[in-house]
């Protein structure tokens, strides 16, 4: 079974359990400020999971497309990854633990979907704690299940060692407990499941759960997530009114254990674009123990592998990022975008591929993922990598060039080169810091250490592996402080989870619709949202203009929004089609992610647009006046408007 065939069986099954097959939303979220990207199937939900009704129902299935920034720098390994697609059911006050938990033993066990060894599935419970017991009802139900296959399922206590009967393990909130994301909000246990990856080496006993994970005996293939209580206050837990159910399936996890692979980059999901890297560099990806006579892979090989991995991962979370309307910059999501491209070329040159290759390597991902998510076959998702890989081959000349600077420099201490037969004289960097030397090359041009290390090799510069060793720890130490310092920063911006649903926040987004209305008004119909970052304490708007606003034009786009507030009309809502809604005029971005029936926001003689956020019911409900704070360029044709209400 190929990955296709499992994302299809999939939404299939559940399509059969009475699910309404949604697609994905964008990784760029159109309402959760508190992330840079979709880091979940729950982001895009966030509002119906909080307790406004879905167009489509309250039981809902999608795959959708996600993107991770925090591993970036472990992208490489056997299971690391920026780009994933998580496949997820949804009940939104539905069913709730016996369906979830029954749904998901029969698609992963029946031979007609995944048909995996009952044998060989293991999961996790929640142990309970002083804020909420032991999750009985999930205990009870999957022993039903165990007992339909004829297995006898022992339950593990936390911390104890596996038995022969052991099938279902207990653990605490750190691992089997969900939100909430901030201080307050929903929360609830959740019930994970776990596959036998090596069943030929015995039973699983005699070592606790998180000793076989740490193994890699078994792996972590579906979670079932049980919004069941609220976080009021610090200790402070009550029965929510609208339970809900939110599972996730990885499909690159699923379909590593399902070939038996030992890493998600031997799948079908990355080896069409590994052969492309191979052609391209003239490098192989996969060795034997016999090829060249090696009996163990040189540590040459495994860089090369190392590098094949981050360039096909990169290069796939990049045609998806810009795909859904980000381009390459020095701030938030764009830097993010420029990183993994720049990554991605870096390794590129590593593996000796002297040309511009990005494309070639995006053509693959497009031809893979066409079908399933069209909006990554746009035209300028190869622009945008061209350009990027254009802009970077510069800055590394740039780079080589400082790099001379270094060398010769009169103010360093020297050390000594060797040049034909002739020794000379050479400094790296004020008092022979050479890895400061290269911290400040990597920061300021982008240029790896490796680089560094091969110029200095033909510039006859002799660093033996003791002095490389620590150069390196210096280095390593130098970016440790930086990330760190850089996660900090970011920290309180981009927390993640529920989105910021509080009354200045809604009083925000109906403004932003108002604003849009106001700006088509005022400009004309070319303009249209191009991306949207709502907080409590201002909006921050993109939207397709050619050229700078007038202060004139702000300020009639001031007086279209301030006027709608004082009117005091109501905000209609209504569910339609989106032909319908289309055929009445309605305004709408990311048409991608919408399913066949949408929501209406009408504010009669202002707005009508297509939304699924939080809105005030009366536009007097606004309290206080808009007011345009900034406006500039944000991309090639794109404005960006901050504003608040004071």
């Amino acid at each position: 079974m190929n990955a296709r065939e499992i994302r299809q069986k999939y939404l299939e099954f559940f399509k059969s359990k009475g699910h309404a097959i949604i697609p994905s939303a964008s990784v760029v979220p159109e309402n959760d400020p508190t992330v840079l990207f979709t880091t979940a199937g729950m982001h895009p939900l966030v509002p119906y999971l909080m307790g406004e009704a879905h167009p489509q129902g309250e039981r809902l299935a999608d795959s959708q497309k996600c993107i991770r920034t925090g591993d970036i720098d472990d992208v490489g390994d056997n299971r690391h990854l920026t780009f994933f697609e998580m496949l997820g059911n949804w009940s939104l006050g539905d069913y709730f633990k016996k369906e979830a938990i029954e749904w998901s033993f029969e698609f992963l066990t029946d031979e007609k979907w995944l048909g995996l060894d009952p044998k060989r599935i293991y999961v996790t419970v929640f142990a309970g704690d002083e804020n909420s017991p032991v999750d009985s009802e999930s205990i009870e139900t999957w022993k039903e299940q165990y007992g339909k296959v004829g297995i006898e399922a022992g339950v593990c206590g936390e911390g104890e060692k596996a038995q022969a009967d052991s099938r279902i393990f207990l653990l605490g909130a750190k691992d089997n407990w969900w939100g909430p994301a901030g201080e307050t909000g929903p929360c609830g246990p959740c019930s994970e499941m776990f596959y036998d990856v090596r069943p030929g080496e015995g039973a699983l006993t005699g070592k606790t759960h998180e000793e076989w994970v740490d193994e890699f005996r078994i792996m972590e293939i579906w979670n079932d997530v049980f919004m069941e209580f609220n976080k009021v206050a610090p200790g402070k837990f009550e029965k929510m009114v609208q339970q809900n159910v939110d599972t996730g399936m990885g499909l690159e996890r699923t379909i590593t254990v399902l070939t038996g692979k030992e890493n998600v980059f031997d799948t079908d999901l990355f080896l069409p674009i590994i052969s492309r890297i191979e052609e391209l560099s003239g490098k192989k990806y996969f060795f034997t123990k016999g090829d060249l006579g090696f009996e163990e892979m040189p540590d040459c090989w495994v860089q090369d592998m190392r590098s094949m991995r981050i360039i096909a991962d990169h290069i796939k979370a990049s045609v998806f990022i810009i795909a859904d309307g980000i381009e390459p910059s020095n701030t938030e999501r764009g830097y993010v975008l420029r990183r993994l491209i720049r990554r991605a070329i870096r390794q590129g040159h590593l593996l000796g591929i002297k040309d511009n290759f990005t494309i070639e390597i995006a053509k693959v991902v497009q031809e893979m993922y066409g079908d399933v998510y069209p909006e990554i076959l746009q035209e300028k998702v190869l622009a945008e990598l061209e350009k990027e890989e254009e802009k970077f081959r510069k800055t590394l000349e740039n780079g080589l060039k400082e790099f001379e600077k270094y060398m010769s420099n009169p103010e360093g201490n020297y050390i000594t080169r060797k040049v034909g037969d002739e020794i000379q004289k050479a400094s790296l960097y004020p008092n022979d810091d050479t890895a400061s030397m290269m911290f400040n090359l990597y920061q300021t041009y982008g240029f790896p250490i490796e680089m560094v290390f091969e110029e200095l090799k033909k510039s006859g510069v002799d660093i033996d592996s003791d002095k490389r060793i620590k150069i390196e720890n210096k280095f390593s130490n130098l970016l440790q402080k930086h990330q760190d310092l850089s996660r900090t920063a970011s920290a309180g911006m981009f927390k993640g989870g529920l989105a910021d649903s509080k009354e200045e926040t809604t009083q925000l987004h109906t403004a932003a619709h108002l604003m849009l209305a106001g700006l088509r008004k005022v400009l004309g119909d070319h303009v249209h949202q191009k991306g949207s970052n709502i907080n409590g304490e201002r909006l921050r708007f993109d939207f397709s203009h050619p050229e700078k606003m007038t202060d004139e034009q702000k300020k009639q786009v001031e007086e279209f929004v301030n006027v709608a507030i004082q009117a005091k009309v109501p905000v209609e809502m209504k569910e339609m089609t989106l032909e319908e809604a289309r055929a009445q005029g309605a305004e709408g971005a990311f048409e991608n992610k919408y399913g066949e029936i949408v929501k209406v926001y009408k504010i009669e003689g202002f707005s009508n647009e297509i939304c699924g956020g939080p809105h005030v019911a009366n536009t007097g409900d606004i309290k206080g006046v808009f007011k345009i704070k900034k406006e500039e360029s944000s991309s090639a044709g794109v404005r960006r408007i901050k504003a608040v209400i004071e």
